[in-house]
């Protein structure tokens, strides 16, 4: 099997495990319903363990563009593969959801909870708040990085990606009831593209507005995660540190001009839409 093969299985297998959990718990009448967050963040955390034992001596067990473009960054994965390994992930997220689709589909008929239904495949803020909700993404996947990186160090005799699924479970508790912990590009990106394409009844919106931070705010984390553990353990700091700090600042401050622009009215007309609150 080729390494781009093997990461598009992995990354289905992942959100087989993580969508199918989700849907068990948020959509009406499966035998886990409402069971809870604790049952969410095992399953996801387990779920790529078991995802990378699968496929990690084929291509290393990357499932996530943001631990692919990380490990790039540290010369630790050819930049040449990074193109090919993010699109397998992408494609293998977007089949995990539709296969999550498939076998939960009575039950999404029986839902009324559009959110509840977005949630199975994407990410979203439990409060709207750009630049807050960006920096929950980046500090997430900084320490899921800076963690592997960290974990890989030791001699763990084989048990390397428990010990990492165990501490997407420690992110998931501690940092990921903000956003929803996406923390990977791809396992936010391809379900997102599976829930637009889909037919799921009375599914709503797809939520492509705030599509972008699961993007940017795992692949500037990661990068800073990875920089940031060769500079601190290894003594080599990368110029590519210094960039992703800026860009990172940079983003922020975009978010932040984006998130007050939102709040303001965009005219008069918005402030005052009827005859009564204009001559008030």
């Amino acid at each position: 099997m080729s390494p781009v093969l093997a990461e598009f299985l992995g990354t289905m297998m992942l959100i087989v495990f993580g969508g199918g959990v989700v849907a068990g718990v948020v959509l009406k009448g499966t035998k886990s319903e409402g069971t809870g967050w604790v049952l969410i963040t095992f399953a996801w955390g387990l779920g790529v363990a078991m995802s990378v034992y699968m496929i990690g001596e084929i291509s290393g067990g990357h499932i996530n563009p943001a631990v692919t473009v990380g490990l790039a960054l540290i010369g630790d994965f050819a930049w040449s593969s990074v193109p090919a390994y993010i699109g397998a992930q992408v494609a293998g997220a977007f089949t995990g959801a539709a296969l999550v689709f498939c076998v939960y589909y009575p039950h999404f008929r029986n839902t009324e909870d559009q959110g509840a239904k977005h949630g199975v495949f994407a990410t979203a803020p439990a409060i709207k708040h750009t630049p807050s909700n960006y920096f929950s993404e980046v500090i997430g996947t900084f320490v899921l990085l800076f963690g592997i990186l960290a974990l890989g160090a030791n001699d763990a005799g084989g048990l390397d990606p428990l010990l990492v699924g165990f501490l997407i479970v420690v992110i998931g508790m501690s940092l990921g009831g903000t956003t929803g912990y996406a923390i990977n590009p791809a396992r936010d990106l391809g379900p997102r593209i599976a829930h637009a394409i889909l037919p799921i009844h009375n599914k709503g919106g797809s939520g492509w507005s705030y599509a972008w931070i699961p993007i940017a705010g795992p692949i500037i984390g990661g990068a800073l995660g990875t920089l940031s553990y060769v500079a601190l353990f290894e003594g080599v700091v990368n110029p590519a540190l210094w960039l992703f700090i800026v860009l990172f600042f940079i983003v922020l401050f975009i978010s932040y001009k984006m998130d007050q622009k939102e709040l303001q009215p965009k005219s008069l007309e918005d402030t005052y839409h009827n005859p009564e609150q204009k001559q008030a």
